[in-house]
């Protein structure tokens, strides 16, 4: 299926809208992983459906993850095996659904003595013998030579270590794809469309909702079989719009990274840090040509559209990583530094976030709306499947046999893509090349820093419905969580292409150009 020849475009997914006369099979309000792998699943089997998102597609935490897809080795000591075995099922098949985004990635555990060593060879054997025929490279034991080889900025510490496999992802460009592809199976999907009430017949059943387009005002009555609340950290939200007693459903936790420069860990392979003050792990990932360190798990009360790294956070961070690098990253080394909320499912009882499950939780209302919370994005497949299984059974809906797991997503070229600036698009690497031919001005990079061509830019507001200039700096390309500095030097000059592709003025560019130095700002300490 040829992704670049389905209609994507915004104004088109309203006029389809508009033309419709019967009721959606089913509706899904959140764009976030969730919610697209949801309406994925739902159309590629044979059920019409509708994904509206009040913000960007993942705007929220789905682009703020710490790019792991992983079996969950901390998930081990817990004794969750049947979590493990269910994350390194869903493993493989993003792997091999997706590989122009999802890859094998190793990683490196130093270990400070005989016992660590010891625990971390056992358990991450373990990990191996879980994944059985799915698994992607033996762990191997590494002796102080060989640690430094793979490790050259370890610090002096660490005598034995050993190594595994397992995968990293661009979290942003996936989630893209994946909505892309439920598009071209029929669904229609729609940004910047918040749900403001949800319809109810007289009995006061959900039989559908009322959006409102974002940019121009209007409102539109969109009747549906099902509606499924897929809204992450606002999950409460669509909760009490179905009932204002309705009791929370999520406890929110917020997981901050940083970002430096390559030179940090110039190697090929991630670092475990199995030892953070707080009692968990901590990663550092080669990503986008830079390094990820995170991750925290801090308890928040209040959930914001644009959380921030707390002080304390980031000195966790730079705190754990000096333990294990012999030159470890300062505050004026930080690049960029973001997070996300996780909207973990709320537990029966009181206890701190780190310990709350990953797993989801599929609930149905009195009204009927299906509600799905918690869970993580290597899993969101399956509960995306298992989500439509309880939409069908409940009301009925005429659902063929889950096709999903073998689904190549539609940007997914034929053979992985080679390690380049342009893997991440998949079989839109070519369109973007011939777009830069048409308009020379296009295949000039974005940034001295930054090798994604300008052509990038204008592909995601003429295909991708990318809206804004942040839409297409912090989720179309990376360059805001990249390289914070460098997405405001950068806007003036993309500004002026998305300006071009949608037809906006100077004074619209000016309000974007000023927009993203504010929030440059922000994801910098």
């Amino acid at each position: 299926m040829d992704a670049a020849a389905v209609a994507t475009r915004r104004d088109t997914a309203f006029a389809a809208l508009a033309a419709r006369t019967d009721p959606f099979d089913l509706v899904v309000i959140g764009a976030g992983a969730t919610g697209a792998a949801i309406a994925l699943e739902a159309a590629s089997r044979g059920l019409t459906t509708a994904l509206f998102e009040r913000g960007d597609f993942g705007q929220g935490t789905s682009s703020r993850s710490s790019k792991l897809i992983h079996g969950g080795v901390r998930y081990l000591a817990q004794g969750r095996i049947a979590l493990v075995r269910e994350s390194l099922r869903e493993r493989a098949r993003l792997l091999a659904n997706a590989p122009h985004v999802v890859h094998r990635q190793a990683f490196v555990a130093p270990c400070d003595g005989a016992f660590d060593w010891l625990r971390l060879r056992a358990g991450l054997g373990l990990y191996d013998r879980l994944a059985g025929d799915l698994g992607i490279g033996a762990t191997a034991t590494l002796d102080a030579t060989a640690l430094r080889a793979r490790l050259p900025t370890l610090s002096a510490g660490a005598r034995h270590g050993v190594r595994y496999f397992d995968a990293c992802f661009d979290d942003a460009r996936l989630l893209w794809n994946i909505v892309e592809t439920a598009i071209a199976h029929g669904a229609v999907a729609i940004n910047y469309a918040p749900v403001v009430a949800l319809r109810k017949d007289g009995r006061g059943r959900v039989g559908g909702v009322v959006i409102e387009d974002a940019e121009s005002g209007q409102v539109h009555e969109i009747a549906a079989r099902t509606v499924v609340a897929a809204a992450g950290a606002d999950a409460d939200t669509l909760l009490r719009m179905d009932d204002a007693n309705a009791v929370p459903g999520v406890t929110p936790s917020q997981g901050a990274h940083v970002v430096v420069a390559r030179e940090f860990l110039p190697g090929e392979d991630a670092l475990l840090m199995p030892r953070t003050p707080d009692g968990r792990v901590m990663f550092a990932i080669p990503w986008q040509q830079h390094v990820l360190i995170g991750t925290t798990d801090t308890a928040v009360g209040a959930i914001v559209a644009e959380p921030l790294p707390l002080a304390a956070e980031i000195d966790l961070i730079l705190d754990t990583a000096a333990r294990y690098l012999a030159r470890a990253p300062g505050r004026a080394d930080i690049l960029s530094t973001f997070a996300g909320i996780r909207p973990l499912a709320r537990p029966p009882r009181q206890v701190r976030s780190a310990r709350i499950s990953r797993e989801h939780r599929i609930d149905v209302t009195d009204s009927g709306l299906v509600t799905i919370t918690g869970g993580k994005w290597t899993t969101c497949r399956l509960m995306a499947e298992q989500c439509v299984d309880v939409a069908a059974r409940v009301h009925g809906l005429d659902a063929g046999l889950s096709r999903s797991a073998d689904l190549r997503l539609s940007a997914a070229p034929a053979r992985p893509a080679p390690a380049d600036p342009l893997g991440a698009w998949g079989i839109h690497a070519g369109a973007l090349a011939a777009l830069a031919r048409e308009r020379t001005a296009l295949a000039a990079p974005m940034h001295t820093r930054f090798t994604l061509p300008l052509a990038a830019c204008a592909w995601a507001a003429r295909h991708e419905m990318a809206r804004t200039l942040e839409d297409v700096l912090a989720r179309r390309t990376r360059l805001l969580f990249v390289d914070a500095r460098a997405a405001a030097e950068a806007a003036p000059a993309v500004a002026a292409v998305i300006a071009a592709e949608l037809g906006r003025d100077s004074a619209w560019q000016r309000a974007q150009i000023d927009h993203i130095v504010t929030l440059a700002a922000r994801y910098l300490p």
